[in-house]
């Protein structure tokens, strides 16, 4: 039974590793496991969890507080007896125990805006968290494309390596055959020899842009760690076909950037309401019961009739009244007006950068698009350069190192292809996040 127990147990983690070997992640996965398990991702949740804990805090100060307290002593020499308020010179014990309750009815509103500003305090650190999110995700998918990119150059270089191979058989014939000389094949051989390490080169660099995304989903099984590299090659322009006005109105409703900035001057004004609050008197009102018992009472009163009868209750309303602090109130008030015009100047440098920053991106998109059909346009001519010197290099109408060029300026067009379709891809995602594309939503 034992036996099949660790057998089933072997044959458990073969197929789990398999699975894990096996498995290929797409993009929406990488940004998605990044999401969930970046370290600052988790720092910022945790100011979440913080600011709602300031929320709760201010709303305990808008209720009345409730304390309870006891204490039991024993007195040797001259003590009061807390039952008769009087000096006895004798060892007794002695039991007190009441409640108080507190409650502030006024304070310049400072612990009702004490709580608004919790709750903008709040709103602040989930938008600086969206903007975290939102980088994460753009990093996470320029790593990603990088992958692709590297993985589409190889495969370019391994297509145009095949043709070498068949060119070294055709040119060895025709050395043999006395239609071309020695140096031609000389030529197609350092062609080869030079694309084969480029090959190598190549898987280079996809390993390690592969542990480069590995390591920014903070995942430690480099070895088999791979990605979904088809059905890629469609490139959608619906939000290239925006205008660029649109772009930005969309962005500085969505965008956390600005949202931060106007979160960051409601807070200001928050403190400037809570510095004047100073400025007023506080009235709160208490209550207060208390009971006591001794051990050597002269009416011989059991605990219980002693607590009952010595109770005493207290209430009424206390008034402070600030006169002179120092100057502390009105330096406050003026230190806290600085940090609002600051804060000010702070939001309308965001809202500029982001009509910046997405007016850029709408160029970048276009450029890059401009780019891709420019490269486009030039492989189609270098791949009939190339198929034209192919033909006369099989009749010996040019030589190997004018075919050799020729397939050089080929494979370089392909490379550039490549290069600029993932440029594209890639601002044409950076336009996503600024018009709100939710970070995990972002597709190729």
């Amino acid at each position: 039974m034992k036996k099949l127990t660790l057998i089933a147990a072997l044959v458990g983690v073969f197929f789990t590793a398999q699975a894990q070997e096996d498995k290929k992640w797409t993009l929406r996965e990488c940004v998605t496991y990044a999401l969930e398990n970046n370290i600052s991702v988790k720092q910022s949740e945790l100011d979440i969890e913080a600011a709602e804990l300031n929320r709760m805090d201010a709303i305990g100060n808008l209720i009345p507080s409730l304390n309870g307290s006891a204490s039991y002593s024993t007195n040797t020499g001259s003590s009061i007896n807390p039952t008769t308020n009087q000096f006895e010179n004798e060892t007794f014990s002695s039991f007190t125990t009441g409640v108080s309750s507190n409650l502030t009815l006024f304070d310049g509103l400072q612990n009702v805006r004490q709580l608004q500003r919790a709750k903008l305090s709040e709103l602040a650190s989930r938008y600086q968290l969206e903007k975290m999110e939102s980088d994460i995700a753009l990093a996470v998918a320029n790593s990603y494309l990088q992958v692709l990119l590297n993985k589409a150059n190889l495969q370019a270089i391994k297509s145009q390596n095949e043709v070498t191979q068949q060119q070294l058989q055709r040119t060895q014939d025709l050395v043999d055959a006395g239609t071309l000389p020695q140096g031609d094949m000389l030529e197609i051989k350092a062609t080869n020899a030079s694309e084969r390490q480029q090959i190598e080169v190549a898987g280079n660099n996809i390993k390690i842009s592969l542990i480069s995304l590995a390591q920014l989903l903070l995942i430690e099984d480099y070895e088999n760690f791979q990605i979904v590299d088809e059905g890629y090659e469609l490139i959608s322009t619906e939000i290239a076909d925006l205008s660029p006005y649109e772009i930005i109105e969309k962005a500085k409703e969505t965008r956390p950037e600005v949202q931060i900035a106007e979160k960051n001057v409601e807070l200001a004004k928050k403190d400037v309401q809570l510095a004047r609050g100073s400025y007023y008197p506080t009235l709160s009102a208490f209550f207060n019961y208390n009971t006591r018992y001794a051990d050597n009472d002269f009416l011989n009163r059991d605990f219980t009739n002693q607590l009952w009868q010595n109770d005493g209750l207290s209430y009424g309303l206390q008034l402070n009244v600030p006169i002179f602090n120092g100057l502390s109130a009105r330096t406050n008030v003026k230190r806290n007006k600085i940090n609002l015009q600051r804060s000010e100047y702070q939001l309308e440098q965001a809202q500029l950068d982001l009509e910046s920053n997405v007016y850029q991106a709408y160029v970048d998109a276009k450029g890059a698009a401009e780019a891709y059909e420019a490269a486009l346009s030039a492989l189609e001519s270098q791949e009939l350069a190339f198929e034209y010197a192919t033909e006369r290099y099989e009749v010996g109408l040019t030589n190997a190192f004018d075919f050799s060029q020729s397939k050089q300026r080929f494979d370089n067009a392909k490379v550039n292809v490549n290069q600029a379709k993932y440029d594209y891809i890639f601002k044409l995602k950076v336009l996503e996040l600024y018009f709100g594309v939710d970070p995990e939503d972002i597709k190729l």
